[in-house]
C-alpha cells in the first residue's frame, strides 16, 4: 500500500508548526550508534516495531535542490506519544542514520 498524506505544505517550518498543532509535540532523533529513534525529553528509545509512521513530508533546499529534508510524523500507542523525526540529507548524513531512514520508508509503504 502506498503512503498518502492528508496535508500539503510548502515549507518545512509550515509542516512542523501544523504537526505540532495536531499533537506531534515531541522531538525524536536518529542516533548514529543505534537503530532506534530517541526522545531525549522523555528519556525514551523506540525501536521501529514500537511506533508507526503517520505522515511523511519531503522538502528540497531553497538554494540547493540537493539539500533535502524529510519530516516523519510518528506515534506510539504503546508509549502514548506522538512526535516528529526531522532528517536532512547531505554530506553529514551518517550511514546508520540512512539505514534507519531506509527502514522508516519501507515501513511507511507497508
Amino acid at each position: 500500500m502506498a503512503f498518502e498524506n492528508k496535508y500539503s505544505y510548502d515549507t518545512l517550518s509550515e509542516a512542523v508548526n501544523d504537526l505540532q498543532k495536531r499533537g506531534y509535540t515531541h522531538d525524536f532523533l536518529i542516533q548514529d550508534d543505534d537503530e532506534c529513534v530517541v526522545c531525549q525529553e522523555k528519556a525514551l528509545q523506540l525501536s521501529p516495531d514500537e511506533f508507526i509512521i503517520d505522515e511523511i513530508y519531503r522538502f528540497e533546499g531553497m538554494t540547493d535542490p540537493g539539500d533535502e529534508s524529510v519530516v516523519f510524523a510518528i506515534s506510539s500507542e504503546k508509549h502514548q506519544i506522538k512526535g516528529m523525526v526531522i532528517n536532512g540529507f547531505g554530506a553529514e548524513f551518517g550511514y546508520r542514520s540512512s539505514k534507519l531512514v531506509e527502514e522508516l520508508h519501507k515501513k511507511a509503504r507497508q
